[in-house]
């Protein structure tokens, strides 16, 4: 009778442990902010309201190098997060130095993912020496945005609506200059700033098949002399705007000052936002034009990866539970679209849904073109090539120093650190 009344316990117990099990909880970093920070916030209520043997408990953090340090400081005294958001860019700086866990081809597809459903170029760069270190969310890059009924007027769309004669760098300084002739706006708002002058730069450099850093050597030579030669001509024969920073670039597309704009995809949605309450004119979206040999666009990747804690390893369970938040996010990306990045995982790109977004669906084509920062410790987002930029850069953008000195003096200052 002992045994029995044990017995009996052990299974009340069990079947109680059973209805009240905790779910796995998951912690989670980003640094997503603005309406990235909303529209991922949504997402983490989604999840969690729609899981009940997982909870994310979410952390966002201050974007950029604060962001990083915390990272690597985390790490080393086993405090890290379970999951984190992470730019593919600053890879090269990362798994060097151990921070990162890599991921198996067995472990995706343990929750339905293949690295396949991913595009080749942000593959690429997630892996080093033959392992995967992240999984994508997103690929974000700078696109054009253009004012339909300006270009419209000086008769510069084809019959869907979309901007023609654009490629080449002889047919798009021509399309400018009709512009400017003929509308008497500017043609082109770009920030003169760090940021959007090395993602311009970078990408003329990519479009002529030049690499900027090899090794520990800076080899834009030529070709980056031709690239920013290129953004200092628009400048200086009044086809782009003059010394403004980026608030200001955005204002003079938004007030048809400017008949159009390069910044990133992630301002798709103050375009929107305007339009809806009826304070836009009809705008667009496309990929930069191919102005020299070939397509390439400045782009980076917010990814997912897992800590590499020997104190505090990601593993059983809690691996498992981390799996599947990447995998949720992923396949329901759809609504991250809608700030403007292209989905990483392609099934998403492909659905009907996406394909009925607009511009989106038109840009989405640079995902084959992407051209991300070097692989370089002194590369990627918040990093010295983009102090280098703002230092030299811009500079020779507003005409305040030579161009080849620019570029010789990026790569002084660059190699100084590699060393």
């Amino acid at each position: 009778m002992k045994n029995l009344r044990s017995l009996s316990v052990a299974i009340v117990l069990a079947v109680l442990g059973l209805v009240y099990a905790q779910p796995v909880e998951v912690v989670w970093w980003d640094f997503l902010g603005g309406g990235d920070g909303v529209r991922m916030k949504a997402l983490i209520d989604e999840f969690n309201a729609t899981h009940d043997d997982i909870q994310i408990n979410g952390t966002t953090l201050e974007w950029g190098v604060p962001y990083y340090t915390k990272v690597q400081t985390s790490v080393a005294v086993g405090e890290s997060p379970d999951i984190m958001t992470y730019h593919l860019s600053r890879f090269p700086s990362a798994v060097p130095q151990g921070l990162l866990r890599p991921f198996s081809e067995e472990e995706l597809a343990g929750v339905g993912l293949s690295l396949g459903d991913y595009f080749e170029g942000e593959i690429e760069k997630a892996t080093v020496d033959g392992q995967v270190y992240g999984i994508p969310l997103d690929i974000h890059a700078i696109v054009l945005y253009y004012n339909k009924e300006i270009l419209g007027s000086v008769g510069l769309l084809d019959e869907n609506g979309l901007p023609a004669g654009f490629d080449g760098l002889d047919n798009f300084n021509a399309a400018m200059q009709k512009i400017k002739d003929e509308a008497g706006v500017i043609p082109l708002s770009i920030e003169h700033g760090s940021g959007t002058a090395w993602r311009i730069f970078y990408s003329l450099l990519g479009q002529q098949g030049a690499s900027f850093i090899e090794g520990n050597e800076v080899v834009a030579g030529e070709a980056g002399v031709t690239a920013l030669q290129t953004m200092t001509d628009w400048v200086s024969e009044g086809l782009a705007s003059d010394f403004v920073d980026y608030n200001a670039s955005k204002a003079l597309f938004a007030s048809g000052e400017a008949a159009m704009h390069i910044n990133g995809v992630w301002e798709v949605p103050t375009w929107v936002d305007f339009a809806a309450a009826g304070e836009l004119f009809e705008w667009g979206a496309i990929e930069i034009p191919t102005l020299f040999a070939q397509p390439a666009t400045w782009a980076d990747s917010h990814a997912f990866v897992i800590p590499n804690s020997e104190a505090r390893p990601v593993e059983g369970e809690k691996l498992q539970a981390v799996l599947e938040v990447i995998s949720w996010m992923n396949k329901n990306s759809l609504f991250w679209a809608t700030a403007g990045h292209i989905p990483g995982y392609a099934p998403v790109v492909a659905s009907d849904e996406y394909q009925a977004m607009e511009p989106n669906a038109t840009y989405a084509s640079l995902a084959n073109n992407v051209l991300f920062d070097p692989d370089s410790p002194v590369a990627g987002v918040a990093s010295p090539t983009y102090d280098a930029a703002g230092n030299l850069l811009v500079p020779a953008l507003s005409g305040q120093l030579p161009v080849e000195r620019a570029i010789q003096m990026m790569k002084q200052e660059l190699e100084s650190q590699l060393r």
